[in-house]
């Protein structure tokens, strides 16, 4: 009969062993535990464009302070035959009742853009709720119609604020994926190039109806729009129906093609 004879050695080979094993099922358990946890805490994203296949863009107007060029834009808007999307602070409503009939009577869409253009990712549920139906109320009064797309100030977001909006108050969060940055007052050639050189099939372009030289560009980046193909349809009629997903770029996806 043989003797099993243990060294010292075999004794800390089998511990190394052990140590080995036990380690590498903490670290698969820490691995899936993980991923749990990822999942369950998963970012939530906004629309900052969409997935579609033929070339379509929108162009749209944020407008919380002053009202000098708005009727500028509609009017250029409407020799190009353009319609667009204007995302409106309440408060903007409250003191320009006139402009926000003209926005709607054009048959452009009227957006929700808060109604005091807080930092909404600062603020409690009930708050975000209350800027967001708030400012639904005042259009609606206007308009006959309660908006379906909201624009968050500043574009700061959390995940409460999107979950708000998609899932409390019925609406689609929207950013953009193209932005002019006619706020920084470029020339408008410059900021033509900007806007024209980044579109693709369901960009969205964010300008806004007080910025300097947008009433001068805005032409320019029509022309360059359809120049390249692209039609110019609002937000609205960009989005996807259905169900659906954004993706890690903000990409709005048919949940059924993912």
């Amino acid at each position: 009969m043989r003797l099993l004879v243990v060294t010292k050695k075999k004794l800390i080979g089998f511990g190394i062993s052990v140590a080995a094993f036990i380690l590498a099922v903490f670290i698969s358990v820490s691995s899936i535990s993980d991923a749990v946890e990822a999942s369950a805490t998963q970012r939530e994203i906004p629309i900052y464009c969409v997935d579609r296949q033929d070339k379509v863009v929108s162009i749209s107007f944020d407008a919380a302070w002053g009202n000098e060029q708005t009727q500028t834009l509609l009017d250029i808007l409407a020799r190009y035959n353009v319609k667009s999307t204007f995302f409106l602070v309440g408060q903007w409503v409250e003191k320009y009742p006139e402009s926000v009939k003209a926005i709607a009577d054009a048959g452009h869409d009227v957006g929700n853009h808060s109604s005091t253009h807080p930092q909404m990712s600062q603020l409690s549920h009930s708050k975000m709720l209350e800027e967001i139906q708030g400012c639904n109320s005042k259009i609606k009064e206007i308009t006959g119609k309660e908006p379906t797309l909201f624009r968050p100030p500043y574009g700061d977001y959390n995940n409460e604020v999107v979950k708000a909006v998609r899932d409390d108050a019925k609406m689609y969060c929207v950013q953009w994926d193209v932005d002019s940055l006619d706020w920084k007052d470029p020339t408008p050639r410059d900021m033509t190039k900007r806007v024209l050189s980044k579109i693709q099939n369901g960009s969205i372009v964010l300008m806004h109806n007080g910025a300097k030289n947008t009433p001068e560009a805005l032409p320019m980046i029509i022309e360059g729009i359809i120049a390249q193909g692209y039609k110019i349809v609002p937000i609205s009629e960009i989005l996807l129906t259905g169900e659906y997903i954004t993706d890690h770029e903000g990409r709005m996806k048919q949940k059924s093609s993912v």
